[in-house]
C-alpha cells in the first residue's frame, strides 16, 4: 500500500489509486485519483489458450462461463466440468475444462482471439468469418421466452434506475459498464460490471447461467448501446428483452428482429424506444 493509500484508505477491489493532478479554472490540485483496474485475462480451454480478453478483475468465473456460452464454445452449461481462476506474472489465466466433443469442434475453428475492452468482433481476421458466424439466422430466442409474460413499461424504468444506483464500481471510478437481470416488475435480482459492455453482460450471462435462472420470467438492462453483439449474446442467452440506456446499430436491430429479441434502447428519463417484438412489453 502507498501513501496515498494510507491516507485516503485501501482501493475497493477491481480499483487502484494513480497519482493524479486536477485542474480547475487556473488552480491545479495535486493527489491521487480511484481508477477501474483493466488487465488481460487469459481464458484456456482444456490448457490450450483461446482468447485474451481485457477486463476488470472481479466476478471471473461469471465472466468465464458466460463467455463460453456466448462464445458458443460450448452449447449447454452442463458441458463446462470446471473453471479456475489464477494469477500469473502478467496478468489473470481462467482454465476452464469442457467436454471433448466441445474441445474438438474448438479445435477445428479459429484458436486465438485477442480481445479489446470495447471491441465489437474481435480476432475476425475476414469478411467471410463475419457472414459465416456473425449473421446467419441465429440465435433464436428460446419459446418460453417468447411466449412468456409481458412486461410493463414501467418495469424498463425501474430496473434502470435501480441499475444506476447499484454500479459500486463506477461510482468510484466512473470509467465501467454494468448489465443486470430484473423480474417482471423491474426489480433488480443480479448485476454485474465491467470496464467493457460485452463483459459485463457475460458476467452476467454466467452468474444465471450458474443458478438455473428462469429466463422467460425476467429480462435484461444494460448501460451501454445495444451493438449488434450485445444483441448476440442477450438471444443466444435465451433473454426475451434487452433494454439499453442508449442507442441500437441498424445491424443490431435487424438482429434482434430476426431473432424474436425485443429491443429497447433509450431507456432513461422516463422515455424509451422499442425497436423490435413490441408486443412483449405493455403500454
Amino acid at each position: 500500500m502507498n501513501a496515498a493509500e494510507s491516507f485516503l484508505g485501501a482501493a475497493p477491489d477491481g480499483t487502484r489509486r494513480l497519482p493524479a493532478s486536477r485542474c480547475i479554472d487556473d488552480l491545479v490540485q495535486e493527489g491521487s485519483e480511484l481508477m477501474a483496474d483493466e488487465v488481460p485475462v487469459a481464458l484456456a480451454y482444456n490448457g490450450i489458450t483461446h482468447a485474451v480478453m481485457l477486463a476488470s478483475p472481479l466476478d471471473l468465473e461469471d465472466f468465464a462461463l458466460g463467455f463460453t456460452l456466448g462464445e458458443r464454445i460450448v452449447r449447454h452449461r452442463r458441458d463446462v466440468y470446471d473453471i479456475e481462476v489464477g494469477q500469473s506474472a502478467r496478468g489473470i489465466v481462467i482454465d476452464i475444462r469442457i467436454a471433448a466433443g466441445a474441445m474438438a469442434r474448438l479445435k477445428g475453428g479459429r484458436m486465438a482471439r485477442l480481445g479489446k475492452t470495447g471491441c465489437g468482433l474481435c480476432g475476425v481476421d475476414s469478411l467471410d468469418y463475419f457472414e459465416q458466424e456473425a449473421c446467419l439466422p441465429d440465435p433464436r430466442v428460446p419459446q418460453p421466452a417468447l411466449t412468456a409474460r409481458r412486461f410493463p413499461a414501467a418495469a424498463l424504468h425501474r430496473a434502470m434506475g435501480e441499475l444506476a444506483a447499484r454500479q459500486p464500481l463506477h461510482h468510484a471510478t466512473g470509467a465501467v459498464h454494468a448489465a443486470g437481470w430484473a423480474d417482471c416488475d423491474g426489480r433488480l435480482l443480479c448485476v454485474r460490471e465491467d470496464v467493457g459492455r460485452h463483459n459485463s453482460l457475460d458476467k452476467l450471462v454466467g452468474a444465471l447461467a450458474r443458478t438455473d435462472a428462469a429466463l422467460e420470467e425476467g429480462f435484461a438492462v444494460v448501460t451501454s448501446r445495444a451493438s449488434f453483439e450485445m444483441v448476440q449474446k442477450a438471444a443466444r442467452a435465451g433473454f426475451g428483452l434487452l433494454a439499453a440506456i442508449s442507442a441500437p446499430t441498424a445491424l443490431a436491430v435487424r438482429m434482434a428482429d430476426g431473432a424474436g429479441l425485443t429491443l429497447a434502447g433509450f431507456v432513461r428519463g422516463g422515455r424509451h424506444v422499442v425497436y423490435s417484438h413490441p408486443q412483449r412489453l405493455l403500454p
